[in-house]
């Protein structure tokens, strides 16, 4: 018994050891890049797999930053980047936005509404924020934008400035890209140019709250848009929406539709 023990907790320990030096390499690289990679690498990983048993339920793996067992393969691995199915905080909304009753859409109307002043409420920028926040991991989510001509989306700090008009750059806690009729940039300061073959109909956004890296990609054809890097996060951080356009909605993708 000891000596099966001793052998289990030696491959888990090769195990952790593979999966750190994974963790690492997808901090350092842009998402959609590690993960070609990666899937290159795939069946060479499984040829290194070492054959393991269990004999005592109560072996501990708690260490580890994600579930995995003793046969993990590299989709189970990439699935420690969190697909989230984005609900909209309806109580951000600026006043001249119209979100979905199921919350998975949201237009500019351009008539201001009067609403109740809910103490998260964008006030007079056409913004608004998902429900869910995030303190720690990697998250993913697309939003289709397809025939809207006027956007922006990221994510945002909970921090970030509500009253007035709102100035989209890292530096005022908004990490984003956007359209502007034909114009396709990254909301920097100042902004930059986006050099996309075409402006994509659904755009996938991707961060890593740990290595302070916000990335955009076509979710359609998988190519890289931007990356945002040398961030420092803290706080918790929210999905960022911004529009201009009335004839339009931006729609949340489910989960199943963001690879």
């Amino acid at each position: 018994m000891e000596k099966n023990l001793g052998e289990i907790q030696e491959n888990l320990k090769y195990t952790q050891e593979k999966l750190l030096n994974l963790q690492q390499q997808m901090n350092e690289k842009d998402s959609v890049v590690f993960l070609k990679e990666e899937a290159g690498r795939k069946q060479r990983v499984r040829d290194e797999a070492k054959p393991m048993s269990v004999v005592d339920e109560a072996l501990p793996i708690e260490k580890l930053h994600c579930p995995v067992s003793f046969n993990t393969t590299f989709k189970e691995i990439s699935d420690c980047i969190k697909q989230v199915s984005v609900t909209l905080d309806v109580e951000t909304a600026g006043p001249v936005l119209e979100v979905s009753a199921d919350r998975k859409r949201v237009r500019c109307t351009g008539t201001k509404m009067s609403l109740p002043d809910t103490g998260k409420r964008f006030t007079h920028s056409p913004c608004l924020l998902g429900l869910e926040g995030f303190t720690s991991g990697r998250h993913s989510w697309a939003v289709e934008v397809a025939g809207s001509r006027r956007w922006s989306l990221g994510v945002a700090a909970e921090s970030v400035e509500r009253t007035g008009e709102v100035t989209l750059t890292p530096e005022t806690g908004v990490w984003s890209i956007g359209r502007w009729d034909d114009k396709f940039v990254a909301l920097t300061s100042p902004p930059s140019p986006l050099h996309a073959r075409s402006i994509p109909g659904r755009v996938g956004v991707y961060f890593s709250y740990v290595s302070g890296r916000v990335s955009f990609s076509d979710a359609d054809t998988k190519s890289h848009l931007h990356t945002l890097t040398g961030n420092k996060f803290t706080g918790k951080l929210y999905p960022f929406f911004g529009t201009w356009d009335g004839k339009h909605w931006l729609r949340m993708c489910s989960s199943s539709k963001t690879q």
